[in-house]
């Protein structure tokens, strides 16, 4: 999952940014609004945290404008600003949710899963995919109920699957969402990720689309 996090206090950003790569985020960072307006316009994200007090453009201006254009990315506002109108108009600019500072580490994790989970349409804490089951509390996956041991990339991109259960994922689209911007890719590591999580689950889970790319069959979600 890949989280675009929009912080000027170079401290908080650093704390916040160092437990997203934790929990295993790729997390793009942006300290001001110019450049956080541009990443959101051109780069996908599954999640945002948005500060509403950055220079350059303010939060909600930014807000603003990537929803006139569209962008429907779920958006975790922080602010500073303990007063009840500066959150509302933050739901009203088009936020999902909103945390003031300070906040607690946890409770930041907690919403960004939450906003994730319903973004794609689940709503419980555990999404399951046949044999498959995905704790994105614990993140932990197992399979018929084995824990399965990955590595940090597998989980990563096994993780993504999981939320777009049935969907053809391009190798650009799942590349995007396993790897940072800055990070120096091997055209061929996707494909030895998904070689090794196929003799992790079971026969045929993954499927080679010809052409477009790779999508997690789901027996019972499609039955």
């Amino acid at each position: 999952m890949r989280i675009l996090l929009a912080e000027d206090d170079p401290h908080l950003a650093a704390q916040v940014g160092k437990v997203l790569e934790e929990v295993g985020y790729v997390v793009e960072k942006a300290d001001n609004g110019r450049d956080a307006l541009f990443l959101g316009m051109e780069m996908p994200f599954d999640a945002v945290v948005l500060d509403l007090g950055l220079p350059l453009r303010d939060g909600l201006s930014v807000l603003g404008e990537w929803r006139a254009g569209g962008r429907a990315m779920p958006v975790l506002i922080l602010t500073a600003r303990d007063n009840w109108h500066e959150k509302v108009a933050g739901i009203d600019a088009g936020a999902d949710d909103y945390l003031t500072k300070p906040f607690h580490m946890e409770e930041l994790l907690a919403r960004l899963r939450a906003l994730i989970r319903r973004a794609h349409g689940h709503a419980s804490a555990e999404i399951c995919c046949g044999p498959l089951r995905l704790d994105t509390r614990a993140r932990r996956i197992s399979v018929a109920g084995q824990p399965l041991g990955l590595t940090s990339h597998e989980y990563r991109l096994l993780a993504y699957f999981m939320h777009h259960p049935d969907e053809v994922l391009s190798r650009q689209a799942l590349t995007e969402h396993l790897y940072a911007q800055d990070f120096e890719r091997d055209s061929n590591t996707l494909e030895v990720f998904v070689a090794r999580l196929r003799k992790k689950l079971p026969p045929d889970m993954i499927e080679t689309v010809r052409g477009l790319g790779y999508c997690l069959r789901c027996p019972a979600a499609s039955s």
